[in-house]
């Protein structure tokens, strides 16, 4: 059996506070969840993200990052 590694995304709202919604997929590369998130950062924002952090299995991976105002 092959485990492979999961990333995903936390989003938080203007508060602060992490979001229940929406979901983010889950990913097996680093390299895949940035580019998902390059392509819905829009859509992300629209529906109240206001900044975003990657998740490695369950952990922190990378800095918090604000989204940009559309």
């Amino acid at each position: 059996m092959v485990v492979r590694p999961q990333w995903e995304w936390r989003f938080d709202g203007a508060d602060g506070a992490v979001l229940d919604r929406p979901v983010s997929p889950v990913f097996t590369t680093q390299y895949d969840a940035e580019q998902w998130l390059g392509e819905h950062w829009r859509t992300l924002a629209a529906q109240g993200v206001q900044s975003v952090g990657l998740l490695h299995e369950g952990a922190q991976a990378t800095p918090t990052l604000t989204l940009p105002l559309i």
